[in-house]
């Protein structure tokens, strides 16, 4: 074992998760030991405790405990193998690439990173199928939840991440979500400005993890609580049943389109942590299940994105076809994917 030690973050290493930044200067370590040391606090950035996607910057200090001696020679990073099927499924994912940028159609139900009882079977993992020739494989730069389909970015360079990740830090992306919730939102196109916080109660590693909704005038009084700002447009309907929504998430919280919607009485089709999935919808803003065909998957999908790419400073428009089960929903009520305006927000921007 060795002793403990402390490292700084060097030139050219920061911006990125500590779980990586870890296993580029200690590559025996697995990423579920990586992953108790820093649930025990054993791993600490500036003396505070962190979590695995936490991410370092040039200059922190980073603790690391005693660790066990590498045994056999570690195989390199990024060379982990994946199936024949896996392969041609990511890559027929991709929508748009070029040297610096792939963009793809994330499958409903498949993770974005590994976690408390994902797996092995993510996206970041199976990014190797993307790596086309280059020496590395491709990063995220930010992430869908499980169940949501649509687009994902992943950078090919460090460079180029890190313009991405400062983008989406300072709100210079736009996202438009399109998803079936039940029941019709009145006005038809408004703004949803509840605050966000971890509801307690979820598993240790963080399975289960659950938001709570927070009145504005109760922000300051709700430690932990984070503002999020929702612009929603009600596309068309059917009946009081449900709506065809659009959705921008102007801040980018966990599972912010979700919870919000959930608050307002009209929770996502499919969606069964915050809308109440035993429950058959009638109208009345209730359960997240409309019966019959209509499929029990969450209808939410990442269906497109705006950004100035960081290197030719080009704006770039990537539309992401909706998955299957989404498609078909919208064939058996009747609407066109072209019935919906390019940018239903322009009045609201």
């Amino acid at each position: 074992m060795s002793r403990v030690q402390t490292i700084t973050v060097g030139p050219g290493d920061g911006d990125q998760r500590i779980d990586r930044w870890l296993k580029r200067h200690f590559p025996h370590l697995g990423q579920g030991m990586i992953e108790k040391m820093c649930r025990k606090g054993e791993i600490r950035v500036d003396g505070g405790r962190v979590k695995a996607a936490t991410r370092v910057e040039v200059g922190q200090e980073v603790r690391i405990p005693p660790l066990p001696e590498p045994g056999a020679k570690p195989k390199p990073e990024g060379k982990a193998k994946i199936s024949a099927a896996d392969e041609k499924m990511m890559q027929s994912a991709v929508l748009w690439k070029d040297d610096h940028i792939i963009a793809i159609n994330k499958p409903a139900g498949l993770p974005t990173q590994g976690g408390s009882g994902q797996g092995d079977r993510h996206v970041d993992a199976l990014a190797e199928a993307l790596r086309f020739g280059a020496e590395d494989k491709p990063r995220l730069v930010h992430r869908l939840d499980k169940d949501t389909s649509g687009i994902l970015l992943l950078a090919r360079t460090r460079e180029v991440a890190k313009g991405l990740t400062d983008a989406l830090r300072h709100k210079q992306t736009r996202k438009i979500y399109w998803a079936l919730v039940a029941g019709v939102p009145t006005p038809y196109l408004g703004e949803i400005r509840y605050g966000l916080v971890k509801a307690p109660g979820h598993g240790k590693g963080g399975e289960g993890e659950r938001m709570q909704a927070v009145h504005p005038r109760d922000m300051d009084s709700t430690p932990g609580a984070k503002r999020a700002l929702t612009r929603y447009a009600t596309l068309y309907r059917v009946a009081s049943r449900a709506s065809w929504v659009a959705l921008e998430p102007v801040t980018g919280r966990t599972h912010q389109l979700r919870a919000h919607m959930a608050e307002i009485g009209h929770p996502i089709i499919g969606d069964g942590k915050y809308g109440g999935s035993g429950q058959e919808n009638m109208g009345d803003g209730w359960g997240a299940q409309l019966g019959g065909i209509i499929s029990r998957k969450m209808h939410l999908h990442a269906r497109s994105m705006a950004f100035v790419h960081p290197i030719t400073k080009k704006a770039v428009t990537i539309i992401a076809p909706m998955p299957s089960h989404m498609a078909e929903t919208w064939e058996t009520l009747g609407w066109d994917e072209t019935l919906a305006a390019d940018d239903p927000f322009e009045s609201l921007v």
